[in-house]
């Protein structure tokens, strides 16, 4: 095969114009590509791994290792076990703390990933490996730090800490008529209250910003430990200037 015919991608189908006579399936195309579909068991394609702190009912700190979780603005999305500790504290005791993992901490977060804050070990978790450990700072040989808006405590060993309280616990996959206590997930919204970070990671000249040069989060990706490489590709977005975004801050309810 000649060079020039190398590396040549399959021609696009042609798409017919729609017009207002035109059917809608006249739009359907052929898929481009080596595509297939396919059936996962879990969807995690990478996600920032935190160390979920919640108030045990003793007055202890229970870490949870998790990753299905986004920020929007000040509130913050969290997917969580609805039969773990962390669920049974969280509505308990609506406080918590999301301590960010880098890949410097990864070998604490992998010492807690088959431990769970629940002496009744369920028996899925029992099947799959898990132990109670009442103790996780001690198991993962993690240092507990003091917070200032919230009970449970942070990890030190970790560059970012948001505090945070619990505004609304949602059940995750429950039908019209199902009873909410049945969901297996449930979705918790949080309202942060305190930011803390290394100065590290802070950007040069900017006393409220992150410089992601330095901030490289702990990605989990279908249960895997990865990091970041360097920065792929310039952002258009990355041209508006971040305290556009910033809204007036109502303050904070009790």
């Amino acid at each position: 095969m000649s060079d020039s015919r190398r590396n040549v991608l399959p021609a696009r189908p042609s798409v017919v114009p729609m017009t207002s006579a035109s059917p809608v399936t006249e739009q359907v195309t052929e898929p481009v590509g080596e595509h297939v579909t396919v059936d996962p068991a879990i969807l995690y394609f990478g996600t920032p791994v935190v160390l979920l702190s919640s108030l045990n009912e003793d007055g202890s700190t229970n870490l949870m290792p998790m990753s299905s979780v986004f920020w929007l603005g000040r509130s913050a999305v969290l997917g969580i076990g609805a039969r773990s500790q962390t669920a049974r504290n969280l509505r308990r005791h609506q406080e918590l703390v999301m301590n960010l993992a880098s890949p410097a901490v990864v070998h604490h977060v992998d010492r807690l990933a088959l431990t769970t804050g629940r002496a009744d070990v369920s028996p899925w978790k029992a099947c799959a490996g898990y132990v109670y450990a009442p103790d996780k700072f001690a198991v993962a040989g993690l240092t507990p730090l003091g917070s200032a808006t919230v009970s449970p405590q942070r990890v030190a060993e970790c560059q970012v800490h948001l505090e945070a309280v619990v505004r609304e616990i949602h059940p995750l996959g429950a039908q019209p008529g199902d009873d909410p206590d049945a969901a297996r997930q449930l979705a918790v919204e949080a309202e942060v209250t305190r930011v803390w970070v290394d100065p590290a990671v802070r950007l040069a000249g900017h006393a409220d910003r992150i410089d992601p040069d330095r901030w490289r989060p702990l990605i989990l990706s279908f249960q895997r430990f990865y990091g970041l490489g360097p920065e792929v590709h310039p952002s258009r977005l990355a041209t508006i200037d971040e305290d556009h975004y910033r809204v007036p801050r109502a303050p904070v309810r009790a």
